[in-house]
């Protein structure tokens, strides 16, 4: 729990994402500049890796850009639903028009601003179509890197949990694991400032693992105190709050909704739009508490 003294962190970022997409930005860059420069010479064009570099260049900015946005769309709508596809696939058209729009801004501040040298971009409706055709597949593919990654890195989380550290009991029902003799109420939580905020425990909607911290989602705010999940686990009431993964403990008053996922994996909503993953692994102890019926 927060200690008097203790300096708790900023929410840590999961760094595996940005160097993994990294890799393969990397990767389609070197490979899609080495391509453009064949087929163009294939054509009897003279053309230098240069000019083609920033070519690619300019479209993977935008497209790294756009990533961000696609990750927030898949948060709040999963393909999971019908629905949901359906949005993906209309939101192919405002993503190729970013793309496009993007890249032809990026590339006359290059060559007109930057070097001087002439350059158009005309954003004609052929040119439009062209690009559309194969946004449609850049988008198939970063959606599935998104679910992919989201998958794997959910399995194999990065929080695990430090030497000497109870082991949970997965698959155990809760009747079988009696509360703690006295759960807390309440957490005091060090703010920036050395500020204290009384957290209730009733009002936390779930609780993720941050390396040697945990984070509490009560609504809209976040709050992190110097513990391990597992401890955390040991000390809250097991009637109220069940593991649900590897790195995530929820509220079972705050469950909204649960979604069968992949391979036997579930996803539960929160009340508050969040979803987590529920493994496999932790499902018996779940149902224990809320049953899921097929």
């Amino acid at each position: 729990m927060e200690k008097p003294g203790d300096n708790p962190l900023a929410k840590r970022f999961d760094w595996r994402l940005p160097v993994v997409w990294g890799a393969l930005f990397t990767v389609s860059l070197i490979a899609r500049t080495y391509v453009g420069v064949s087929d163009e010479t294939r054509r009897g064009h003279a053309v230098s890796y240069g000019r083609i570099l920033v070519d690619e260049v300019t479209s993977h900015l935008v497209v790294a850009a756009l990533l961000v946005a696609l990750y927030a769309l898949h948060r709040h709508w999963p393909l999971n639903s019908r629905r949901n596809i359906v949005l993906h696939v209309a939101a192919v058209i405002p993503f190729s028009l970013l793309h496009t729009g993007g890249m032809a801004v990026l590339r006359s501040l290059w060559f007109n601003a930057i070097l001087g040298v002439p350059y158009s971009f005309p954003l004609t409706v052929e040119r439009l179509q062209y690009e559309f055709a194969k946004d449609l597949v850049t988008y198939l593919m970063l959606s599935t890197g998104v679910v992919a990654l989201g998958f794997l890195m959910g399995r194999v989380g990065p929080a695990a949990e430090p030497a000497g550290a109870p082991a949970a009991t997965p698959g155990v029902p809760p009747e079988e694991i009696p509360p703690a003799a006295s759960t807390p109420e309440r957490f005091a939580v060090r703010q920036r400032g050395g500020r204290e905020v009384m957290v209730e425990v009733a009002d936390i909607d779930w609780i993720e693992a941050s390396g040697n911290y945990a984070i509490l989602h009560v609504g809209s705010e976040t709050f992190e105190i110097r513990s391990s999940l597992t401890r955390l686990e040991s000390d809250l009431d097991t009637r109220r709050f069940v593991r649900v993964h590897k790195s995530h403990l929820v509220n079972i008053a705050r469950v909204a909704e649960v979604i069968p996922w992949v391979n036997g994996d579930w996803r539960i909503r929160l009340q508050d739009g969040a979803e987590v993953n529920l493994s496999r692994r932790y499902r018996q102890r779940f149902e224990a508490l809320v049953p899921v019926r097929s």
